[in-house]
């Protein structure tokens, strides 16, 4: 028995093995965009910056 492919996991697919160097630019998007460099400091500050949520947050009497 055969599993199900989508069309479009099926074009991903081909469309990649046409194209090799679509991965290098996809990798250098997502180092453009998400891939940065952290900052222990940084993220301490922010983890000490944060301000509790109410359990419920429309509740006036808490």
């Amino acid at each position: 028995m055969a599993m199900y492919e989508s069309d479009h996991t099926r074009f991903m697919r081909e469309w990649m093995e046409k194209n090799p160097q679509a991965a290098d630019e996809q990798k250098k998007g997502r180092a453009l965009w998400w891939d940065k460099p952290q900052d222990a400091d940084t993220q301490q500050r922010y983890q000490a910056s944060k301000v509790p949520v109410k359990p419920y947050y429309y509740d006036s009497n808490h």
